[in-house]
């Protein structure tokens, strides 16, 4: 390596715009999701289509499913999917849709879905959770 490389290197990372910079520019959305007493986090980066995200199981009956869509702006924002895994094929039982959400700089509380119930009634069940924007800048 030469030290022109080595100057420009310097430069750009002087500048802002090295590999933590551009770490720091993915954005993705995280989802805080309890249920029988344990709680995971669900992430989600931007896709450009729904179709190919698949719901991630929550404990042996409900299903989650996270979509975080940047592009096209028409349909642009955070759509949340709760299902139950009934012995015919899941069953939706919630649906929530949310704008792109800014990101939230230390702010208290549940991020931009404030905290949610949702509730299956054949088996008694509730799940809760919520979501906030992690990262800065576009997805």
């Amino acid at each position: 390596m030469n030290t022109a490389s080595i100057a420009l290197g310097l430069f750009w990372m002087a500048a802002g715009l090295g590999a933590p910079a551009l770490a720091a520019a993915e954005s993705r959305i995280d989802c805080h999701v309890s249920y029988g007493g344990e709680t995971r986090v669900h992430s989600a980066t931007h896709v450009d289509s729904p179709y190919g995200v698949e719901a991630v199981a929550v404990g042996s009956y409900f299903l989650f499913k996270l979509v975080f869509q940047a592009r096209p702006a028409d349909v642009a924002g955070v759509r949340i999917y709760t299902y139950v895994d009934r012995e015919y094929g899941p069953v939706p039982i919630h649906q929530a849709s949310h704008p792109l959400p800014r990101r939230r700089q230390g702010a208290p509380g549940y991020g931009f879905t404030g905290l949610q119930r949702v509730y299956e009634p054949v088996r008694d069940s509730e799940l809760e959770y919520w979501c906030d924007r992690v990262g800065e800048g576009r997805p």
